[in-house]
């Protein structure tokens, strides 16, 4: 059952758990004035074999350490070419 938040017009903020079949409420249970919804953010979380494991991953913050700069580092690679033996 979702839980809805009202406001009414003194500013008094309360939750009530309603089905979604039911009418909203038209008064403070406080002080009986005119209330209103009040709409907020809901999270949303991922789950399931539906979602990809990238769908709700955190970004990387910018307060972790840098890697410092790698170095490159050269090999010479020698090849020994040796002069084939030839049969008379």
């Amino acid at each position: 059952m979702p839980t809805y938040e009202y406001q009414c017009e003194s500013d008094h903020q309360f939750e009530v758990a309603q089905s979604f079949s039911d009418k909203a409420l038209e008064s403070c249970p406080q002080c009986g004035k005119k209330v209103r919804k009040i709409y907020s953010n809901v999270g949303v979380v991922f789950k399931g074999s539906g979602f990809y494991k990238t769908d709700s991953q955190k970004k990387p913050s910018s307060t972790t350490k840098t890697e410092a700069p790698k170095t490159e580092t050269k090999t010479e690679t020698k090849t020994d070419v040796k002069p084939a033996k030839t049969t008379d």
